[in-house]
């Protein structure tokens, strides 16, 4: 396991476990029943908790949190302060952008056609499908138990909902639910859902902050 020391990050959210010095933050942190791989590269400050698995090549950015039971790919991409809650399932070769979040017992899958066998009855290797990915844009967030069907994109501040099963791509600061997911409304960086001020205006009633709608899409106003 390869520690990456540069540019320490602020300390992961809080756990339940003794107060910890300011110096104790930027160190990694692995639980003794963790399986973290030798080739895998963890930014400062991040923890990985009981009985975890991150795979060779995996590289997670700074101060990222991986729950118990959970599982990061070979070759995963994580940027800072990802979230990955208990049980959540992260197959390669899923990209996952800085501040997202990943529910308890969330999938995201790599195999569109999943097959045990191929149609001779011979059990599938690694060279006999090809893998796709997850992308997770910057603060996306997937709720417990959400499956997103890989190749899919979710964009950035984008919300799934508990449950849904993601089929397509989810477009910035959207929140979809359901199966299959659909769009029920915008959010926020927050995490709020929009109020409409205008034709194409829209404010997060949490910050005031100012989105506007544009080709059926929602971006940032410029303040």
């Amino acid at each position: 396991m390869i520690v990456d020391e540069t540019n320490a990050a602020p300390e992961p959210a809080a756990q339940p476990e003794p107060e910890r010095t300011p110096a104790a933050a930027a160190e990694v942190r692995i639980a003794a029943s963790a399986d973290v791989d030798d080739r895998a590269v963890l930014g400062a400050g991040s923890v990985v908790w009981h009985l975890a698995q991150v795979r060779e090549e995996a590289v997670l950015g700074r101060a990222c949190v991986i729950g118990r039971g959970a599982y990061i790919g070979p070759g995963v991409r994580l940027g800072d302060n990802v979230k990955v809650q208990n049980y959540g399932l992260v197959y390669e070769p899923a990209e996952v952008g800085a501040g997202a979040f990943i529910g308890p017992a969330a999938v995201l899958t790599n195999d569109l056609r999943p097959r045990s066998v191929d149609p001779s009855g011979r059990q599938k290797r690694g060279s006999d499908w090809q893998a796709v990915g997850v992308t997770l844009g910057e603060g996306a967030s997937i709720g417990a138990r959400a499956v997103c069907v890989a190749p899919v994109r979710i964009g950035r501040w984008a919300m799934v909902g508990a449950g849904a099963v993601v089929t397509d791509d989810v477009p910035d600061f959207a929140l979809v639910v359901g199966v299959p997911a659909r769009r029920i409304a915008w959010v926020g960086r927050a995490g709020e859902r929009l109020v409409r001020t205008a034709t194409d205006r829209w404010r997060c009633p949490a910050t005031g902050e100012i989105y506007r709608q544009t080709e059926g899409r929602i971006v940032e106003a410029e303040q």
